[in-house]
């Protein structure tokens, strides 16, 4: 591949821009770190690496996964190489106090032990500019309630993909209830069997079909309580 012999540090910077976004949508993590590497050695900020580079990149990951055009297997080497440019990112933004986007814990539900989907969700916010707080699988009520007392995230994420499962999530906006946190945070959930009508019923804000979508209703609603909030 004629990728393969390109020499990054030659680019003008818009041109590296452009190629750091074809480099992150074929899941090349290497040249991902390279690139940004590069940027911020040009004293590119690094906010701007991240909004300019790599987060429009992975916008264009999520819009062609919604559109059927990638699959899993390439959104997942995506947020891999994702990954790798916010690994070099993230210290260095908590330095600057540069303000992110949102925050979100995401975990599967209790009894559950799948987490293909959620980790796709996980990291495609991660991408999208979010700190994302990953529980990991089988969580109960208090595991979602201690995790947002300690990070006070904007945002909870359930996935479930069992239908023995599902009802659990009820359990837990309960539980917010209980513990007068349910106004404070947008609930997201997810997962194979879950529709908007279920969503509805157990009084989440909003169901999400895949990772994609995950990322926009979040920037949505997040958008929209801040409006109100000022």
């Amino acid at each position: 591949m004629a990728d393969e012999e390109l020499n990054l540090e030659s680019l003008e910077t818009p041109e590296l821009v452009a190629q750091m976004m074809e480099d992150l949508y074929d899941g090349m993590a290497a040249e991902i770190v390279q690139g940004t590497n590069i940027l911020l050695g040009r004293g590119m900020s690094p906010y701007d690496v991240l909004t300019t580079a790599l987060v429009p990149g992975m916008d264009v990951v999520g819009a062609d996964f919604r559109d059927g055009i990638l699959f899993v297997p390439e959104v997942l080497m995506a947020a891999k190489a994702m990954k790798a440019g916010m690994a070099i990112l993230r210290p260095l933004l908590a330095e600057t106090g540069a303000e992110q986007i949102g925050s979100m814990v995401i975990g599967t539900v209790k009894g559950d032990i799948h987490d293909i989907g959620k980790n796709l969700v996980a990291m495609m916010m991660e991408g999208a500019g979010f700190n994302v707080i990953n529980l990991g699988i089988n969580n109960d009520a208090e595991s979602y309630i201690n995790a947002i007392k300690e990070h006070k995230p904007e945002l909870l994420g359930m996935s479930a993909l069992l239908t023995t499962t599902m009802p659990y999530m009820k359990v837990v906006i309960q539980a917010l209830k209980d513990q007068g946190l349910r106004d404070d945070i947008i609930v997201l959930v997810g997962g194979a069997p879950l529709n908007e009508a279920f969503a509805e019923d157990i009084e989440a804000d909003a169901y999400c079909r895949d990772a994609a979508v995950a990322v926009e209703t979040a920037k949505k609603l997040i958008q929209i309580r801040r409006s109100r909030a000022k």
